[in-house]
């Protein structure tokens, strides 16, 4: 997460999304979400397609309306009030922006729709794009931008007219990955600067955990887990969350009083595993050290080198694989058959039914 101090204005606003219930014929898109965004916070919704992500931030935004359940903002309930009148603004997946005006007319757009005085208008069009940092293609028209300068005239546009809620759908999925990395920071320096309470949808995992506040994984209506990213990460609540957020080893293991051994280190069980008897223990790749090792009773499958790290796809000597973490120092010697002993440090792990 992006650590930075929020500047909160009179648009910090909270938002509670209380019981929601959405239905399509058989399928239950939302089953009795509820979710508190606190004031200023940007909390991201993250799961897989199908979830409820998205169903859950078109009610937010008066695109769709639930079966049961409300929605609140500050003290207003907003659950059956129309999508324009809930002083939202919102960014697509698609940039949407009008091809026939400039980058300036667009962010201008809502502001004149609220009948807004052209000069203070004009003005606070210019600020957006400077804080978005388009302040000299105010002149150009959308195919004079690429897709990330489009996006941030979207998102200057979005927060013009000084929103309650902030609400992004997916925006960054239409563009390369390295103009994402650059929007997604610059995304968030905004919003910690206007401070306005923001809900993010998006299902890449480092999207989600490298500038929310707040994330929660959803599964088949419902959430998780909502947790910061370091402890969504490090302490997944449920076996679906620890899957799906990074990646993860299942390794056999028997738990007593509590405890478990994973190859050759004993642990803690967190909370929530299995009481005792057989299991799976979770196991992060960077919980696991290698070391080469002419004695070692573990097998090299494979190496992938990724640059800053090199993971190590290792068969132990009961034939169970595993991926481990290294640096490419340490895993520059290894070749496929090589011995290697595997350790494990952690202090607490996660133990599911096999």
């Amino acid at each position: 997460m992006t650590a930075s101090v929020r500047t909160e204005t009179r648009n910090s606003v909270e938002v509670r999304i209380e019981g929601l219930h959405r239905h399509f014929a058989d399928v239950h898109a939302l089953d009795g979400l509820d979710l508190v965004l606190h004031p200023g916070e940007l909390v991201a919704l993250l799961g897989p397609s199908g979830c409820g992500k998205t169903t859950a931030l078109r009610i937010v935004a008066g695109l769709d309306e639930p079966d049961a359940g409300r929605v609140v903002v500050g003290d207003r309930d907003v659950t059956h009030v129309p999508a324009n009148r809930r002083d939202m603004g919102m960014v697509f997946q698609a940039y949407s922006l009008f091809p026939h005006l400039t980058a300036q007319q667009n962010v201008e757009f809502g502001l004149k729709l609220r009948r807004v005085d052209r000069a203070k208008r004009a003005e606070r069009a210019r600020h957006m794009l400077e804080l978005v940092g388009l302040g000299s293609q105010a002149n150009r028209y959308a195919n004079q931008l690429s897709g990330g300068q489009q996006q941030r005239v979207a998102l200057a546009r979005a927060l013009a007219i000084e929103p309650s809620v902030l609400l992004l759908d997916e925006p960054l999925s239409a563009l390369d990955a390295k103009v994402r990395a650059q929007l997604r920071e610059e995304i968030r320096r905004v919003q910690l600067e206007v401070g306005t309470t923001t809900l993010f949808v998006t299902h890449d995992q480092e999207e989600a955990l490298s500038i929310s506040d707040r994330v929660g994984v959803m599964n088949k209506g419902q959430l998780e887990q909502l947790a910061t990213p370091e402890e969504l990460y490090t302490a997944p609540a449920t076996e679906f969350v620890a899957e799906f957020v990074g990646l993860m080893n299942r390794v056999p293991c028997r738990v007593e009083g509590g405890r478990t051994s994973v190859l050759g280190t004993t642990v803690s069980v967190r909370e929530g595993s299995v009481g005792s008897g057989e299991g799976a223990a979770l196991v992060r790749p960077e919980h696991l050290e290698v070391e080469p090792d002419p004695a070692g009773d573990a097998r090299v499958v494979s190496v992938s080198f990724l640059g800053s790290v090199t993971r190590v796809r290792a068969r132990t000597a009961d034939g169970h694989e595993v991926l481990a973490q290294a640096n490419g120092a340490e895993a520059a010697s290894l070749s496929a058959e090589a011995p290697l002993s595997l350790r494990l440090v952690a202090h607490e792990l996660l133990v599911v039914p096999r």
